[in-house]
């Protein structure tokens, strides 16, 4: 099977759903392979067929990059353990929605929200807890009753409606039982991943420890195609550093993803002494780097 079939049809998802898509990321490690954007949703994509293969270190950059660039973070494949995910069900990797190319496009293509998570023991849902007790009081029902109704206890139920997840074939009975939709959707684009672990207090590499002390905020990559995001005075730069042997094709690439996400790309060349641009990313010497006094500097040279 091609392993090019996945990325195409999450493109052609996307691109259907009305997002402008960036370049296919090709270069290693890749943390990403697209991002996307339409109004104010910034979406970043890894695509990858077994959803158990995305590891920390990628899981922890899609999560750090989305922080700072306002975006959702989504994994998006085809299978997890022995089973190929299902349609309408969000599935959990390190604090990421996961989903399968098919719920993508019922969500972004045809506006249908997913309603239910897989968690270990099955799929379950999130009930609605206040509208569940105004059900359950208008209905002259107490916690027992509905408790004994269920089968299951009452402090239970009052789990429930404090907003605890429960499996669907209960939810079903609940909406039977009250004929009101108690089920809550899952709002992919408005959830907020878990706060990711500091990265090292110190910065390392000549470069980033430049850019540091021209008072650029750095945030160090673990496996995306460039190594640093830097922050100043609310511009962020998409950084990446090597040789000029290696660095042009990422030039090109993060200079593509900067367009979509309105932010700045920059490449240092270690073996490269004046500066250029390559369509919107500049190429800086790392010698020229070391002559500039302030991050204004340098967001001059790259706006120019």
């Amino acid at each position: 099977m091609s392993q090019d079939r996945l990325p195409h049809m999450v493109i052609s998802i996307m691109l259907l759903a009305g997002f402008d898509v960036s370049e296919r990321c090709n270069i290693r490690p890749r943390s990403f392979d697209l991002i996307a954007k339409k109004g104010d949703t910034l979406v970043i994509i890894k695509v990858i067929s077994h959803i158990d293969s995305v590891s920390a270190d990628i899981a922890w950059d899609l999560n750090v990059i989305a922080r700072h660039l306002e975006a959702t973070p989504l994994i998006v494949g085809e299978r997890a353990r022995d089973a190929e995910l299902e349609r309408g069900v969000v599935y959990v990797r390190y604090g990421l929605f996961a989903l399968s190319p098919a719920t993508l496009y019922d969500y972004f293509a045809e506006g249908l929200s997913p309603m239910v998570y897989a968690s270990p023991g099955g799929l379950y849902v999130k009930i609605k807890g206040d509208l569940l007790r105004e059900v359950r009081e208008r209905s002259r029902m107490s916690l027992g009753d509905l408790a004994s109704h269920l089968g299951v206890s009452r402090r239970t139920i009052s789990k429930y409606e404090s907003g605890m997840g429960t499996t669907l074939d209960v939810a079903i009975r609940l909406e039977e039982l009250f004929n009101a939709t108690l089920v809550e959707t899952i709002d992919i684009v408005g959830y907020r991943s878990p706060e990711p672990e500091k990265a090292p207090g110190s910065t390392t590499g000549d470069v980033l420890i430049d850019l540091e002390r021209m008072g650029m905020e750095i945030h160090a990559m673990r496996q995306a195609p460039f190594q640093a995001l830097a922050i100043f005075d609310e511009h962020t730069i998409l950084t990446a550093y090597g040789t000029s042997q290696k660095i042009v094709k990422r030039a090109s690439f993060i200079g593509n993803i900067s367009q979509i996400t309105k932010t700045f790309a920059m490449c240092v060349v270690t073996d490269y002494k004046k500066q250029k641009k390559i369509g919107k990313t500049l190429l800086i010497g790392e010698e020229h780097l070391h002559t500039l006094e302030d991050g204004s500097e340098l967001i001059d040279m790259i706006g120019e």
